[in-house]
């Protein structure tokens, strides 16, 4: 088994902090996004869309998308659960790992590829008027999650899950984004602290 990985990108990213709250180790493939690596023969005939992460089992078998990655690791080592647990659970972790990804994260995914400069090779055709329109997006849904986490710790209940991974994942991208989270939002803020100062956002 083994995982081909890229750095700091935040999918990647994603699948080592979940892998370090689960306590697994799985052999890294490190792959250069900066110099293209992702788009080279090794990655593009494991993931025809040339992107990370790529989790190659030992019998050959690929899975790509980061929260099927996670997946897997899930039904293969179900303690700690991060996928919920119980019915109930379980459809309120998928409900907001759904409304971090969608709304939050793919909006600071958005804005960053369509004005950051170095995204231009990246993203053909730029369209800064999209990633324009995805900032206030973004600061939007922060300030709804504000006043969602005023009544609990984390943000699909009382227990960290792959939401609350997403979210740290997409805080920290807010920062090439050239996005900020608003001074007013404590309770965002409260929760972005307690997750990042967990050791599995250092993986």
């Amino acid at each position: 088994m083994k995982l081909y990985d890229g750095g700091r990108a935040p999918n990647p990213r994603r699948v080592r902090v979940f892998l370090a709250e689960k306590g697994i180790e799985v052999p890294l493939v490190p792959v250069d996004m900066g110099a293209m690596g992702h788009r080279d023969e090794e990655v593009a005939s494991r993931n025809p869309l040339r992107r990370l992460p790529v989790l190659e089992l030992d019998d050959g078998t690929i899975i790509t998308e980061s929260v099927a990655i996670c997946r897997y690791f899930e039904e293969l080592h179900p303690e700690p659960p991060l996928f919920g647990t119980g019915a109930v659970g379980r459809a309120q972790v998928e409900m907001w790992q759904r409304r971090m990804e969608l709304n939050f994260l793919s909006a600071i995914a958005a804005a960053f590829r369509h004005l950051h400069p170095a995204m231009k090779e990246w993203e053909v055709p730029q369209v800064a008027e999209w990633g324009e329109a995805n900032k206030p997006k973004a600061l939007e849904f922060l300030a709804l999650l504000d006043r969602e986490l005023a009544s609990r710790e984390f943000i699909a209940g009382d227990s960290y899950s792959i939401a609350d991974i997403t979210g740290l994942i997409a805080i920290d991208f807010m920062k090439p984004a050239r996005l900020a989270v608003p001074e007013e939002l404590g309770n965002v803020r409260r929760w972005y602290d307690a997750v990042a100062a967990r050791p599995s956002a250092k993986a």
